[in-house]
């Protein structure tokens, strides 16, 4: 067995999202693949089952299971077209098939992943006093015009937007609080965001579920945000959007997310990988 290191959402291995990647995981169990995911240590670890045609991928961080993953789909399906060659891929997941295209442009090699299609629920007052207590923040941080909101796109994340990037730059969070709060909801991040201009978003995302104090990039958080601005009706849509993460962590990520009209369409997400040496 092979295990590799990738970083997304950068072409400098220093920066991004490194992820652990098991092309082929034939015989591994739960336990096997949870001793993995915690030996690697970063937030997340994919293992692809080849079966019958068909190719399963599950996710791991250091402390549990997880049904998606964005950051580690990007560089599972990097590693898979450096070994096998470019091209479309599907990866059987928990929460459904994620479509994946590969290809090599002028700043390397870079993946394409489409949600499942995505939805956002509204958050009871009482919860997000409390997650804003978890945070430290208070109601005068956020910015009155993204509400918060419980937003899915193979994972689910509140999106808590601050309103201004100082806020966002700020990050010192109740550990044990918002662990707890995070479990009793089944929350994998919290996609916390500052809107720079009308495409052009910041994101944090704390990830202590995982063991992992803050996630430098998350796909699938930026996947959510992209269907919970269109289903409120906050961007123009066709739209591309940027969202930069792990700047203030010093691992510098760009999530490229496309987020066509059709509402019941699935968030695109596209980002470069490296391979770790």
């Amino acid at each position: 067995m092979e295990i590799l290191r990738y970083s997304a959402f950068t072409t400098d291995p220093k920066g991004g999202n490194p992820a652990g990647v098991v092309l082929d995981a034939a015989g591994l169990d739960d336990a096997a693949m949870q001793a993995i995911a915690a030996d690697v240590g970063y937030s997340e670890t994919a293992f692809l089952f080849h079966e019958d045609g068909r190719v399963r991928v599950r996710y791991f961080s250091p402390l549990a299971e997880v049904p998606f993953c964005g950051h580690a789909t990007i560089a599972t399906a990097a590693a898979y077209a450096e070994r096998f060659g470019l091209g479309p891929l599907r990866f059987e997941s928990r929460v459904g098939a994620i479509e994946v295209e590969t290809r090599v442009g002028v700043d390397g090699l870079t993946a394409t992943l489409r949600s499942v299609p995505p939805h956002t629920t509204p958050m009871a007052d009482a919860t997000v006093r409390e997650l804003l207590a978890a945070l430290r923040w208070d109601a005068a941080d956020l910015d009155p015009a993204l509400p918060v909101r419980v937003a899915y796109a193979g994972a689910s994340h509140p999106i808590v937007a601050a309103g201004t990037r100082q806020r966002l730059a700020d990050l010192d969070y109740d550990v044990p609080a918002l662990t707890a709060l995070m479990a009793r909801h089944d929350w994998t991040t919290v996609d916390l965001v500052w809107q720079e201009s009308a495409t052009v978003f910041h994101a944090r995302n704390p990830f202590p579920p995982g063991g992992v104090y803050e996630d430098p990039a998350t796909g699938a958080a930026a996947a959510a945000l992209g269907g919970y601005l269109r289903e409120l009706g906050l961007v123009e849509v066709p739209a591309t959007l940027r969202v930069h993460q792990g700047d203030d962590m010093g691992r510098p990520s760009l999530v490229t997310v496309e987020v066509a009209a059709d509402p019941g369409s699935g968030v695109a997400v596209t980002g470069t990988a490296v391979p770790i040496d």
